[in-house]
């Protein structure tokens, strides 16, 4: 039965390096990185549903966004990277969804903000990840947007999951790639 369960794995094994083989360091970046959004809209939900709703208006000091404010900005962001830079199209996400300020209206925005990326990714073609782009911070390739999308989104997450500590709510446990 042991050698039996070594074939096997070793079959799998070679089979999983003729698949990667097969692929470009674009190819894998690009399946990579759809795998990080989804899992990142995953974790973000689960944040976002932790909180109650009474607590979306929290913010620990003046000078920051309140809970709430944090999911629309992470996720006009997301909206707008995307539809900017990788397909072109009107941002998902509008000025009146910016004014929500109840709970479940701004989850359905996040939620309509990283479906909408994840169908941007899934459209976007890896020969196009070394596509120039104008960026007000200078010229960006589609592969530092993609980035800057994770960088982005991780940020304000992160800023939030200390929203919840301060509320004595203890975050979901990590979801990694």
């Amino acid at each position: 039965m042991q050698m039996i369960k070594g074939i096997y794995f070793a079959a799998l094994t070679i089979c999983s390096c003729i698949e990667l083989m097969g692929q470009s360091n674009e190819d894998l970046f690009l399946q990579a990185a759809r795998k990080r959004l989804k899992s990142s809209k995953e974790y973000t939900l689960k944040v976002a549903a932790l909180m109650p709703e009474g607590n979306y208006s929290f913010k620990p000091t003046d000078g920051e966004m309140n809970f709430g404010q944090q999911l629309l900005h992470l996720a006009q962001n997301l909206g707008w990277l995307s539809s900017s830079y990788l397909v072109e199209e009107n941002n998902p996400v509008n000025k009146t969804d910016m004014k929500l300020q109840q709970k479940d209206s701004i989850v359905a925005v996040v939620t309509k903000s990283y479906d909408y990326a994840i169908r941007a990714m899934d459209q976007l073609d890896a020969d196009r990840l070394k596509d120039t782009v104008p960026f007000f911070a200078g010229p960006m390739n589609k592969l530092q947007i993609i980035n800057l999308i994770n960088d982005h989104q991780t940020h304000h997450r992160g800023q939030i999951l200390v929203y919840l500590r301060l509320k004595d709510i203890s975050p979901p446990d990590y979801v990694g790639w």
